[in-house]
């Protein structure tokens, strides 16, 4: 059985280059443990990304 992911929606107007456009964010609400193992598992893969590029920059 598949739980329904509900969002939360931030809208915010902003002015650029004399039109207003329209930025929507929508964020999953999740369970906090769940929202704990997606932070893990995004954190371990941006170590991977970094520890394997960091040795070219100074």
């Amino acid at each position: 059985m598949t739980q329904a992911v509900t969002y939360e929606r931030e809208t915010k107007s902003v002015a650029f280059q004399g039109k207003i456009i329209v930025l929507e964010s929508l964020t999953p609400v999740l369970p906090l443990k769940e929202k704990e193992q997606r932070k893990k598992e995004i954190e371990r893969c941006l170590y991977e990304v970094f520890s394997k590029y960091g040795d070219r920059f100074p």
